[in-house]
């Protein structure tokens, strides 16, 4: 038996996500942990949302990439406790979403442990544009094309751009 040239934890960290492909799932923060024995490895992610539609992908994903780099058995499994958070986003991902046009995500509200309550407050005040870094922006769709982004325009440079929100 041949060992992978590369670690588990190395091939897993440069795995791409479905529906932002400038991200690394490492870079996203949905990777909890990666273990490896005897060439069998365990992933445990937790998806950003319960509902994530693209939560088979991204187990697809992982389990393809470790198998192509030689490692005989792979297991990827799902917690959703603690619940994902945008404060899990690493620096190196944020860097890439402003430079692939989305402001990233301030950070967000600490609330207690348990339920998330409901809140009807307003979208963030400030976010800076993508293209040229103004805080002049307005929001004109709370939805954009994944869950977890809103639609903004800035009113400077009249450019539009998704921002990921704050969760």
């Amino acid at each position: 038996m041949t060992l992978p040239d590369l670690g588990a934890r190395d091939v897993v960290a440069g795995v791409l996500d479905p529906e932002m492909p400038m991200l690394t799932l490492d870079d996203l923060g949905v990777i909890r942990s990666v273990s490896e024995r005897d060439g069998h490895v365990v992933v445990t992610i937790t998806p950003t949302y319960s509902g994530c539609p693209a939560i088979e992908e991204m187990r697809a994903d992982i389990a393809r990439a470790l198998t192509d780099a030689g490692y005989s058995g792979v297991e990827v499994r799902t917690v959703l406790a603690p619940a994902w958070s945008t404060d899990w986003i690493s620096e190196t991902g944020r860097r890439k979403l402003a430079e692939a046009g989305v402001a990233p995500p301030g950070r967000a509200t600490p609330h207690a442990p348990g339920p998330v309550p409901l809140t009807l407050d307003p979208p963030s005040a400030v976010v800076c544009c993508p293209q040229c870094g103004s805080p002049a922006t307005e929001e004109f769709s709370r939805f954009g094309p994944t869950a977890c982004t809103a639609l903004r325009r800035c009113t400077a440079c009249r450019e539009p751009f998704e921002h990921m929100k704050e969760i």
